[in-house]
């Protein structure tokens, strides 16, 4: 295909509530949303980084200099003969920066699967029209509060629960919502907050029958979390560690989980992310779908990974109303505790400009229209 044009848009929609995990509070979700115009369609995407390197090296700006600087001139010298499943080998001399990466694979593949009249789902190879949906709920300011968030997530219908834990703010908040809410599937994320010497406090977790502990330890501490695993009773789950095949294999190999959470950004897309799929499943190993508070841009192509048969846990894929009071694109609505999988062309929602152009803070041309 032939890219004609590239809009950049840097966007700032508001939470309709904070959220706060150890990396800080949001009030806001920023990103950066590509749009791509070929001969054929329309293409959009959006990058999940955040405004600071906290949760991973990249951030939103080094996202920005990354795509125009080195990435998409990669992409134009490929000419007429681009294709979606070519964008992770043109842009492999390029060192890291998977969340942009993941920007231009997404927005070509988008604009691909459009013109061509196919779906994500049915490309990345979904199995179910409808997915189970898991909420996040992040570090309250007490008990009571963090119990009122969770009864009323439970009350909308959404079947398993995972809240934020760090230092100082875990053992007793899980402890509390277990007794408040019964046998509900709980799990609980820290971010990479603990370290080694947590080992023994974060086994008091095992009397509270969690599905799992997400990233306890730093990203490149696979021994460490190997170490929990034989520890624990609860299943130690990797998000951060995993940024492609290779390191969920090593993980595997070491022990270092028995669950996999998938973000299609934080692996470099959504081909890489059907790889590490595709490894999992191929090894017994559950995977679920992450988020980074999405739009519905980003949100769409969650849900049609989500559908694929290796993700057998609720991911990360809450309604729309969840986080935002008006997203970029049709809202995602909770039904039977999970979301419709979008069946139309490319993503399958339709993004409506007017709200990308009143949430935009700046817009670049980074390539004009040839036409």
């Amino acid at each position: 295909m032939r890219i004609r044009s590239v809009r950049m848009y840097r966007l700032r929609l508001p939470l309709v509530r904070p959220f706060r995990t150890s990396f800080g509070t949001s009030t806001a979700r920023e990103a950066l949303v590509l749009r791509i115009e070929t001969d054929d369609a329309i293409g959009w995407a959006e990058c999940a980084a955040d405004p600071e390197p906290l949760y991973s090296e990249e951030f939103l700006d080094s996202a920005s200099i990354v795509i125009t600087d080195h990435l998409l001139p990669r992409l134009l010298a490929a000419g007429d003969t681009l294709t979606a499943a070519d964008v992770a080998r043109t842009l492999a001399p390029v060192s890291g920066h998977p969340m942009a990466k993941h920007v231009l694979e997404t927005a070509v593949l988008d604009a691909e699967l459009r013109a061509a009249g196919v779906s994500f789902a049915h490309r990345l190879g979904a199995v179910r029209p409808h997915v189970r949906a898991g909420v996040s709920v992040g570090i309250a300011e007490s008990i009571p509060v963090l119990l009122d968030e969770v009864g009323a997530a439970v009350e909308q219908g959404y079947p398993r629960i995972k809240l934020k834990i760090e230092p100082g703010w875990d053992v007793e908040p899980v402890r509390a919502v277990r007794e408040a809410f019964g046998d509900i599937d709980l799990q609980v994320d820290a971010n990479a907050a603990y370290d080694g010497r947590d080992i023994e406090h974060l086994a008091r977790l095992d009397a509270f029958d969690l599905v799992l502990i997400e990233q306890p330890f730093a990203e490149n501490d696979l021994l460490t979390h190997a170490a929990a695993t034989r520890r624990w009773a609860t299943p130690v789950c990797l998000d951060e560690s995993i940024r492609d095949v290779t390191t969920a294999r090593t993980a595997l190999h070491l022990g270092a989980c028995s669950i996999i959470n998938i973000k299609p950004a934080r692996v470099g897309g959504y081909l890489h992310a059907v790889a590490v799929h595709d490894l999992a499943v191929a090894q017994g190993v559950p995977v679920w779908c992450g988020g980074m508070l999405e739009t519905g841009i980003g949100r769409a192509g969650n849900v049609a990974l989500a559908a694929l048969a290796g993700f057998t846990l609720p991911g990360d894929v809450s309604a729309s109303q969840r986080y935002y009071a008006e997203d970029i694109t049709e809202p995602f609505v909770l039904r039977d505790g999970g979301l419709d999988v979008p069946s139309g062309p490319g993503l399958g929602v339709e993004v409506d400009p007017s709200v990308v152009a009143h949430w935009s803070v700046e817009t670049r041309e980074l390539i004009g229209s040839r036409r």
